[in-house]
């Protein structure tokens, strides 16, 4: 259970920690990806190159999983509709007593 005083929620206190391990994480991303732009014996051309495939091929895959999710989405009433068929029998079972 939450403890509900006032403004000082347990919720709150959760929601805080995991914006703010979230931002530290971005952070840590950001100065790990330009410290390897920094070091790369690799000439600018070819880091932007490599860099802009890498950000097509991340667009395609968050793409996919959209569409994946998508298609999750739209098949929720047949699953549930499915589920609710072979949960009938035991539910006439318990509605008799």
């Amino acid at each position: 259970m939450a403890n509900f005083r006032l403004g000082d929620y347990e919720f709150s206190r959760r929601q805080r920690s995991f914006t703010s391990a979230f931002g530290f994480l971005a952070i840590g991303l950001g100065i790990g990806a330009l410290a390897a732009l920094l070091v790369t014996p690799k000439t600018g051309r070819q880091v932007r190159k490599e860099m802009r495939r890498r950000y097509e091929d991340a667009r395609d895959a968050v793409g996919d999983l959209s569409d994946r999710a998508n298609g999750i989405w739209d098949r929720r009433d047949e699953w549930a509709d499915a589920a609710r068929k072979k949960a009938e029998p035991v539910t006439r079972v318990f509605r008799r007593g």
